[in-house]
């Protein structure tokens, strides 16, 4: 199954975990990268992309290229905002959502506090889906490393291997 990770990495965290999952089972990357940066420090950040995230904003990208149909599976990865997932991700699936069609979907999400259960549900729905075929939730994997951690983020690749 040829395998995809699109996501988006504000500090690095989501980065690191793409990267693994590349090194562990050899999917390709996408990333995703906006045109304006978010805020990455202070009380802007959570302000800033908090409240994009709430809005269901649509941040323009930097150009990519990929070719959707040459992928069985798309991982998506992405950090949790205010208990969502990042807008860069809407933006790709919005204009992509004839090319995802038909595929499996999978996603990973890094985050400090919580949301990430609800995260994906929202990204589940703005797929039309009900659910994904396997999830994973990191807590400060980059940041914060420990064995525990990189052993998750194996056991995940282990089992997107399984399929």
């Amino acid at each position: 199954m040829k395998t995809l990770v699109v996501y988006y990495s504000l500090e690095g965290n989501t980065e690191y975990v793409a990267g693994l999952i590349k090194e562990k089972t050899g999917a390709d990357l996408l990333k995703l990268v906006p045109r304006k940066a978010y805020h990455d420090k202070g009380f802007a950040k959570f302000f800033w992309g908090g409240k994009s995230a709430v809005m269901a904003e649509k941040p323009e990208l930097k150009a990519y290229d990929v070719n959707l149909a040459e992928y069985d599976r798309i991982i998506f990865g992405f950090p949790v905002w205010a208990s969502n997932y990042t807008p860069p991700l809407r933006t790709f699936i919005e204009d992509n959502k004839a090319q995802l069609q038909g595929k499996t979907f999978s996603a990973f999400a890094c985050q400090s506090g919580g949301g990430a259960e609800k995260a994906f549900a929202k990204l589940a729905k703005s797929l039309g889906m009900e659910g994904f075929d396997r999830t994973a939730v990191f807590i400060d994997p980059k940041a914060k490393p420990e064995d525990s951690k990189n052993q998750q983020i194996a056991d995940f690749c282990k089992s997107l291997m399984e399929k």
